[in-house]
């Protein structure tokens, strides 16, 4: 979990987004390696509250904590329980929220989590090691509901193949390996162009995403960074896939008041309603040349930027 070998995605964007103050506070909900918490806690003399569901990113920010301390406080727990992990601290409201949504480069680059099919470990995938692994979702899950998680979450056009191929290969022996269903995934959906990823890449995120509830848990989050913003507070959201990033633009459109009718991804009721955020990025701001060519990671992200609305401006409208 070195922080050395970790790059935060467009950093410096994030940052100037949030805008942090002399004793302002902040939420970090995707604590990772502290990228973002550094970044927070150098530019001012604010606080930041830190959340990570990974045991092993709180661990190893604890020296990242003592370094800043008392400005600094880390909390085990899920980005989408922000309120609840909040009023457990005793803090009401915050005035700003990151959010670096999807898996982090620690665990991405740890072939023992199950992540990544670069290198073969087992098939784990759980950000928070406890609940139902990859493993036993590729073995266990029937045929035609494998093939809906690959074209939902992965948006794999050959999903039922996949699903199919992968049913195939279990009844001779579990799955146990990132290296045996990436090989079983490339098999089924076979050669790809020059320029194209590997094969197995939208498998492998889909099933990171059901194992995770990634994208129930950024609808939590969503509402609840909301809820925890104080007046004139800013949510940033970086995202690296269509599913997130329109998950996002979406709930801001929602929550701007820009949204004819209800949204897909928004909570029940939410149709009609008065502005409650300001939409600052009506076009997701995008890493530059010069971080894409240091960090090839960052080629795929999506930054977008809202801000609560105060008393006084609610139901004026969203414009920026």
């Amino acid at each position: 979990m070195s922080g050395a070998r970790h790059i935060p995605v467009m950093a410096r964007e994030v940052v100037d987004a949030l805008q942090p103050r002399d004793g302002g506070r902040y939420l970090d909900g995707t604590f990772g390696a502290g990228g973002y918490t550094t970044a927070m806690l150098d530019r001012a003399d604010c606080q930041v509250i830190a959340i990570d569901r990974d045991p092993d990113a709180i661990a190893a920010g604890r020296a990242l904590a003592e370094r800043y301390a008392p400005r600094l406080r880390l909390i085990e727990g899920r980005f989408g329980d922000m309120a609840e992990l909040l009023s457990a601290e005793g803090v009401e409201d915050v005035d700003g929220v990151a959010l670096d949504l999807g898996v982090s480069s620690m665990q991405f680059d740890q072939a023992d989590r199950g992540f990544s099919f670069r290198a073969s470990g087992p098939l784990d995938m759980r950000m928070e090691k406890g609940g139902a692994s990859a493993a036993d979702l590729v073995n266990e899950t029937k045929e035609t509901d494998l093939a809906d998680i690959i074209w939902r979450y992965g948006e794999e056009r050959r999903s039922r193949r996949v699903a199919r191929s992968i049913v195939e290969a279990r009844r001779t022996k579990r799955i146990e390996t990132t290296g045996e269903l990436a090989e079983i995934v490339r098999r089924a959906v076979g050669p790809q162009g020059r320029d194209e990823s590997d094969p197995a890449t939208r498998t492998f995120q889909a099933l990171r995403i059901a194992v995770n509830d990634e994208l129930g848990e950024l609808e939590r989050g969503l509402v609840a960074a909301e809820q925890v913003l104080a007046p004139g507070g800013r949510l940033a959201v970086v995202s690296f896939h269509s599913l997130e990033d329109r998950a996002v633009k979406e709930f801001v459109r929602a929550r701007a008041g820009r949204t004819p009718g209800p949204s897909r991804h928004a909570p029940p009721g939410m149709g009609a309603r008065t502005a409650t955020l300001r939409d600052l990025s009506r076009k997701p701001v995008l890493p530059s040349d010069e971080e894409v060519a240091a960090n090839p990671r960052a080629r795929s992200a999506r930054l977008r930027v809202a801000e609560k609305l105060g008393a006084e401006t609610l139901g004026a409208g969203s414009a920026a």
